[in-house]
């Protein structure tokens, strides 16, 4: 029996599946992630991403972080793929218990996904720095800097560096990963912490990882799969 037909079969005996993705699980919808070799880090700023995606850059170089996040960081025209699709019917099917996610591009949700854990935020979520007012994506575009009827600065409801995550959904994703029978981690370089610490949490055997280049996980892992994620969840 191959990696893929024993996906296959842990997919099939189990109805308490939780996914965690990251970047890698949208980059087949042609979204870049941050460290592959045509991702963000390999492309030249004048600040790298980190620095432009920080709390601190926000507060002091606002029109220069929303010029970055405008052209990079927000896709407006892209599509689910194979991956997100597969991962909203095994939900429809009473399978997947839950989608644990880094990204904040919402194509789970396009997909049909309906409890998604969005651990960094989503681009589709804006409100008023001030008032708290919430906003349509579209609201980011209207000028250089976006601003609230208030006069207060309009931001992206998602996580920036030096930050905190949202205590609540990092509570239930973790309580999600410890009930799992089955955790399946796809797509991501399991380097971004307190988000990969989720793995941690996990008490099955049924730990699958799925991603196209190495992680620090391999060889702690019940079934590994080198190949793309969208190709892989497409089978079950």
């Amino acid at each position: 029996m191959n990696e893929l037909e024993k996906l296959k079969k842990i997919v099939a005996e189990s109805d308490n599946i939780v996914f965690f993705g990251g970047a890698g699980v949208s980059t087949e919808s042609g979204i870049p992630d941050f460290r592959s070799v045509d991702g963000l880090y390999s492309q030249e700023y004048d600040f790298p991403p980190e620095t432009i995606l920080s709390a601190k850059f926000f507060k002091t170089k606002t029109a220069e972080f929303f010029k970055f996040y405008k052209n990079k960081m927000v896709a407006r025209d892209v599509k689910p793929n194979a991956a997100h699709i597969a991962l909203a019917k095994l939900e429809r099917e009473k399978k997947l218990r839950a989608v644990i996610t880094q990204n904040i591009d919402g194509l789970h949700q396009a997909a049909g996904s309906e409890n998604v854990l969005e651990l960094h935020g989503s681009v589709h979520r804006n409100f008023c720095s001030h008032c708290k007012k919430t906003h349509a994506l579209e609201t980011i575009f209207d000028s250089e800097i976006p601003q609230c009827e208030c006069g207060g600065i309009i931001r992206p409801d998602v996580v920036l560096y030096g930050e905190q995550l949202d205590d609540a959904i990092l509570a239930r994703a973790t309580k999600y990963v410890a009930d799992a029978d089955v955790l399946i981690v796809g797509g991501t370089s399991l380097r971004v912490y307190p988000a990969a610490g989720l793995i941690f949490h996990y008490r099955g055997e049924k730990l699958v990882l799925i991603n196209n280049s190495e992680t620090n996980f391999d060889d702690r892992v019940n079934l590994l799969l080198r190949t793309s994620i969208g190709f892989a969840l497409g089978q079950v």
